[in-house]
């Protein structure tokens, strides 16, 4: 099964991009993996919070393929213990899907067409993080799922 993360914009603090770029590295010694950064819109400032959704959305759903399992990262999602997010992950692995999509969205969240189109929703925390703080975030609990279905020991209970 390959992994894939799909985020807007930009990480723009070298250690946040460090973190990420860690992450990555040692992701892909399990299995495939990919990240995939949607530039910001160009006009933003000139849309409203609705039309940036709409836009942003678009841009998500042209890099979904229709065999797809897409989980969205979202405040709304559904919460798990990390031992609990690694046996969430193995049943994905499972159950045949060829790609894991995870999506982290925008600062104004998803279009309707977005949330149509998931499979799930993951939510991390009911804390509100930045978009630079959720890459790594999310990144090292991905690592630590692979970690515990390997029973290696970088995961403490």
């Amino acid at each position: 099964m390959k992994t894939s993360l799909i985020c807007i914009g930009r990480t723009n603090e070298p250690y946040w991009q460090a973190a990420i770029n860690e992450y990555t590295k040692r992701l892909r010694r399990y299995s495939p993996f990919e990240l995939t950064e949607i530039p910001d819109l160009k006009n933003a400032r000139s849309l409203t919070e609705q039309q940036i959704r709409e836009a942003e959305g678009d841009n998500i759903l042209r890099l979904v393929n229709a065999d797809d399992y897409v989980t969205l990262l979202d405040d709304k999602g559904t919460q798990h213990t990390s031992v609990g997010f690694a046996s969430w992950y193995q049943r994905r692995a499972l159950s045949g899907c060829r790609r894991l999509l995870f999506v982290i969205g925008g600062p104004y969240g998803f279009s309707p067409a977005v949330y149509a189109r998931a499979d799930e929703k993951l939510s991390l925390s009911l804390m509100t993080f930045s978009h630079q703080i959720v890459r790594p975030l999310f990144l090292e609990q991905l690592y630590r799922a692979n970690t515990i279905l390997r029973n290696e020991p970088y995961h403490h209970e």
